[in-house]
Formats: C-alpha cells, sequence, structure tokens
C-alpha cells in the first residue's frame, strides 16, 4: 500500500485528506484515483496530459525528473500532489 496526501483543495472532492491504496505505479494508482473520487481527474487531466498546475511527488521527489507516469511504487511511498506556486 502507499500513502497518499491530497491537497486543501482537493479535499472537498476526496472527502480525505490522506488514503492508503494499492497501486504498482502513478498511472495506475491516478486511475484507481479516478475511480474513487468523481471529479479528480478533471482537476489534474487537461487535453490528455497532467496539469502543469498540480506537480505529483513520489518520496519528496518530482515524478518529471523520475519516470513520469511510469515511476514505480512500492509499499510505504508517499505520494503528495502540491499546487504549483507561480507570482510575479
Amino acid at each position: 500500500m502507499v500513502k497518499v496526501k491530497f491537497p486543501t483543495v482537493f479535499v472537498q472532492i476526496t472527502k480525505e485528506r490522506k488514503i492508503e491504496i494499492e497501486a504498482k505505479n502513478v498511472k495506475e494508482l491516478l486511475d484507481k484515483l479516478f475511480e474513487r473520487y468523481d471529479g479528480l481527474k478533471e482537476r489534474l487531466i487537461k487535453d490528455g496530459e497532467l496539469t502543469p498546475f498540480i506537480n505529483i511527488f513520489v518520496n519528496g521527489e518530482d515524478i518529471r525528473y523520475l519516470k513520469g507516469l511510469e515511476t514505480e511504487l512500492k509499499d510505504d511511498d508517499e505520494i503528495a500532489f502540491i499546487p504549483a506556486i507561480s507570482g510575479g
């Protein structure tokens, strides 16, 4: 089981801050989350790609610098969805 932490902006959809779920990689994790939480896919996927406004971290590392959606997951990994911060 991996541990997933949701940002506050997702809690209105998930009704939970943290969950544990079984998944072999990030893509499978997302597929399972989309099945479980109606409306989550629309917040994370834009034109078939991950939105740049939410970063996904596995054990503190951005999946963009790992293997993206193919990043493998193992028991006790911690996955966090972090809203991107922009400034001006």
